[in-house]
């Protein structure tokens, strides 16, 4: 076994103890990079030049035009939070599903996926749709646990859904494209959606009391026109996915040029539902400010840590530790989808990804794992970071504007079988890898063992044939 020193575990452990201790993260982590970064100096790993490099790393992230797509995504999911086009989703398919027993529920998910489609933003989804659907599940005898359960799952369906901005930082730390990740996660996406649906299906049959339907004066006549509102309400939300999707993946415009769409066409929206107000846009640009100097301040806390932490062979140390676990790739993807499950307890999506993240890629690389399909499977796990009691932040969305009738003991119960239907989903994202990258192989195909290229070069000294007027070659013996 190779020794790779002490150093690295050290290293491990204090960024651990820090942030259990409640520091906050960016600086946890600078601090921990630079006091070890020292003790590198002074015991010969590395010299004072190596440190040289932060400056460099520091104008890397800043001058990053891919990471532009976060503050884009952010404040169009901010404007669409607040423009009423969630209101007038969700009373639409609220009516068309109220008359079975979980129709409501049914709308819910539906709903969520498409408002995650448009906004990107977890908080976003959570709070307009607990706001809108939470009082009348109350008031038609809807299960509590139930009810909150639904509502924080249709909203953590945003951190898989593309635009996510969990794919958006992944994809950064991983070194692949944006709309790779976004091409691998549709497949998750309709599966997540379908295995969310078919529990409400069998909760309906078996347990219809817990969802009742909505009585006939709640839904209204479901007549020709109440359906031609409904999909005439779809066609702003079809458009606007077109416009960040759509471009991304017809590669017209990049995921920052599509975030900037996006934030035009969530204007639109508001402005057709007359809610364009300044107190609006004032709103969406604090929200985006706060959420975007935390990234930032998180990179570089992390940035430290980690260019300290590889000067000290802590990738070879990592690398040697989960390439020799039992069971290979298979053995590899159980223990990481575990560490990062029990590590979302106590971490958001933000600080696992800058701060794991680049410690695994490398292993998942070295032993031949596609680095699209692993971003998306970690994807998929992070979905719980938002949705496990105490500490998931979906609940805590929930909890801040859910009425006080509806107890916190209620919502942490309720969220528990959800985690179990998206552990579900990271098993079929292991053993079933086509899930992800079916939508990465449906492009055409070229096998660079037919590509002959060819190069004509000028002639020097002869310019009547193409070369180079003016210059001569001497001739031997000269």
């Amino acid at each position: 076994m190779f020794d790779f020193g002490i150093i690295p575990p050290l290293m491990f452990i204090g960024m651990v103890v820090f942030m259990l201790y409640g520091f906050p993260v960016a600086f946890s982590l600078a601090a921990v990079g630079l006091f070890f970064g020292v003790i590198g100096i002074m015991t010969g790993h590395f010299t004072e030049a190596f440190l040289e490099n932060l400056p460099f790393r520091f104008y890397g992230i800043i001058s990053n035009d891919l990471l532009l797509a976060i503050p884009f995504f952010t404040f169009m999911g901010a404007i669409l939070e607040r423009c009423g086009l969630a209101e007038d989703l969700l009373e639409g398919t609220g009516k068309l599903f109220g008359g079975i027993p979980g129709g409501l529920a049914f709308a819910v998910i539906l709903v969520g996926a498409v408002l995650g489609a448009i906004t990107g933003t977890v908080a976003a989804s959570v709070i307009t749709m607990g706001m809108i659907s939470l009082p009348i599940m109350q008031r038609y005898g809807y299960d509590m646990k139930l009810a909150t359960g639904v509502i924080a799952a249709s909203g953590t369906i945003t951190q898989l859904i593309p635009p996510s901005l969990v794919l958006v930082v992944l994809a950064d730390q991983l070194g692949r494209s944006v709309g790779d990740m976004y091409a691998g996660a549709i497949g998750p996406s309709l599966l997540q959606v379908g295995i969310f649906v078919l529990y409400i299906a069998v909760l309906a049959i078996f347990r219809p009391k817990m969802m009742p339907p909505l009585p006939k004066e709640a839904r209204g006549e479901l007549d020709s026109k109440l359906i031609m509102t409904i999909l005439m309400g779809m066609i702003p939300s079809i458009v606007l996915i077109f416009l960040v999707l759509g471009t991304i993946f017809m590669g017209v415009a990049t995921p920052t040029e599509a975030g900037a769409l996006g934030v035009v066409g969530a204007m639109v929206l508001a402005a057709i539902n007359r809610r364009f107000t300044w107190p609006l846009i004032r709103q969406g640009m604090e929200s985006t400010m706060r959420i975007t100097a935390m990234v930032v301040f998180i990179l570089i806390g992390s940035t430290v840590f980690s260019l300290v932490f590889q000067g000290m062979d802590g990738g070879r140390w990592i690398e040697h530790l989960l390439s020799g676990l039992p069971g290979g790739v298979i053995g590899f993807l159980i223990f990481v989808n575990i560490f990062i499950f029990i590590l979302a307890f106590f971490l958001d999506f933000f600080e696992i990804a800058f701060i794991i993240i680049p410690m695994l890629a490398p292993v998942a690389q070295s032993m031949g794992i596609d680095l699209v399909w692993f971003g998306v499977l970690i994807c998929v796990n992070m979905q719980t970071s938002f949705m496990h009691p105490p500490f998931g932040f979906a609940l805590f969305y929930l909890r801040g504007i859910a009425p006080p009738s509806v107890k916190t003991r209620d919502i942490y119960l309720g969220a528990l079988p959800w985690v179990g239907l998206q552990l579900i989903l990271v098993a079929i994202v292991i053993f079933w890898p086509e899930s992800v990258t079916y939508w990465l192989d449906s492009g055409p195909k070229v096998d660079p063992s037919t590509i002959d290229i060819k190069i004509d070069l000028p002639t020097l000294g002869d310019s009547s044939d193409g070369g180079l007027p003016g210059l001569e070659l001497p001739k031997l013996g000269q």
